[in-house]
């Protein structure tokens, strides 16, 4: 059963380079013009901290970033805020995260004095599922649509509202194999999207967390290797593999960081 009234997912418009005053930050001419190949070259001999100054210099105040507040995020929450501080964190909280990572949200954004921004879709859980049962229960194509309506419909309008025209990402490669050829800038319709981390290993992911002493999340010593919803998301067992910790093996990306679904972004 399909949702009572389908969600379009607007189309995001973005102003011109030439649109902003002189005193405000300029972004690269117009998105387009930016030289995927040339610029991934130049970002492969950066450190994760001069990738983010790098987008910031290209897009200005039309950067933001987005976070799941999951296990590593504290990474680039806390080197995206301390070289650009301020920049607009989205978190999309879906109404059905881990009560612990509503607590990990709420200590991160004090401790890191981040300038969050929660979206949430308009359709409440409880009609969701009224409307349309247990989506995730519903094999991939249910996932996708649960994805749609939960995740990638408030990200889209984020993008929106924020005029973003730069977003970052904590995505790294060694993370699953629907991420290991991920580049560190892509395009993907009219939003670029960077990952200053991508090529980041565990190793480097801890590392980063003891040298700033950043609080880790509360899941992460009971056997959780990734986090999302409550009802995807299960810690590793004997016999399970990394992929089937997430959607019950079915898929590993929540909408948010892929595409085909004609949106203005992939995600």
């Amino acid at each position: 059963m399909k949702i009572e009234t389908p969600i379009k997912l607007p189309h995001l418009h973005f102003p011109s380079g030439g649109n902003f005053s002189k005193n405000k930050p300029k972004m690269a001419k117009q998105s387009q013009d930016i030289d995927l190949v040339a610029s991934n070259r130049e970002l492969e001999t950066l450190s994760p901290e001069e990738r983010i100054a790098w987008a910031h210099e290209i897009f200005g105040i039309h950067l933001v970033m987005s976070s799941s507040f999951g296990l590593q995020s504290a990474v680039l929450l806390h080197m995206a805020n301390t070289a650009v501080p301020g920049i607009p964190v989205v978190f999309v909280d879906t109404g059905y995260l881990f009560k612990e990572t509503y607590r990990y949200v709420e200590q991160l954004e004090q401790k890191l004095d981040l300038n969050l921004k929660i979206y949430t879709s308009p359709i409440t859980p409880a009609r969701q599922e009224a409307l349309s049962g247990k989506l995730w229960e519903k094999g991939v194509e249910g996932i996708e649509e649960y994805g749609l309506v939960r995740k990638v419909e408030p990200m889209s309008r984020a993008l929106q509202e924020l005029g973003a025209t730069g977003w970052l990402t904590g995505l790294r490669r060694e993370q699953s194999d629907s991420r290991k050829d991920r580049p560190f800038l892509e395009l993907q319709n009219k939003t670029y999207k960077l990952h200053p981390i991508v090529d980041w290993d565990s190793f480097k992911v801890i590392t980063y967390i003891l040298k700033y002493d950043l609080p880790h999340h509360p899941l992460f010593d009971k056997g959780y290797l990734t986090l999302g919803d409550t009802h995807s998301t299960r810690k590793l067992e004997e016999g399970m593999s990394q992929k089937d910790t997430r959607y019950g093996g079915f898929k590993w990306e929540c909408g948010l960081h892929e595409g085909g679904h004609g949106h203005d972004f992939a995600i």
